[in-house]
């Protein structure tokens, strides 16, 4: 998984080996040997290589994009899966991203939409948290 998700990465970048290998600190030598799975960068380089793509360290290492059906999302980024709408228009929110958000029965999410961008939902707290923060800011600019 680590050689392919390397070498797609550095080509969606769109950089070549010799940019990425100076970036980095190896030969472009090295760099091709980790993309062909002959040999594996240390834990730092993988790091540095990572924050170079913009991905987690984990997708780096761990992702399948064969086993996903998707490309490596972006750090910060998360493809959860398709869930299906009930009759009652409920839907299931997939475990992954109960874990990722900290969800848990119980709590209450704000629905938002955008005709032209979709739907979004966020955590309660997390909505009347940003709002307090907006009010704050507000009194202390007057």
């Amino acid at each position: 998984m680590l050689s392919e998700n390397l070498l797609t990465l550095r080509k969606q970048k769109q950089m070549t080996q010799e940019e990425v290998a100076e970036k980095i600190g190896v030969s472009r030598q090295a760099l091709a040997k980790w993309e062909n799975g002959e040999t594996l960068p240390d834990i730092e380089r993988c790091r540095a290589l990572a924050e170079i793509y913009g991905v987690t360290l984990d997708a780096l290492v761990n992702y399948s994009e064969r086993e996903e059906g998707l490309p490596i999302p972006p750090k910060g980024l998360h493809i959860f899966g398709i869930v299906k709408i009930g009759d009652k228009g409920q839907i299931v929110i997939p475990q992954k991203a109960r874990k990722v958000f900290d969800l848990h029965p119980g709590d209450h999410l704000v629905v938002l939409g955008d005709e032209a961008q979709g739907i979004a939902l966020i955590k309660e707290s997390g909505l009347l948290a940003m709002m307090n923060d907006i009010r704050k800011a507000s009194r202390d600019a007057e």
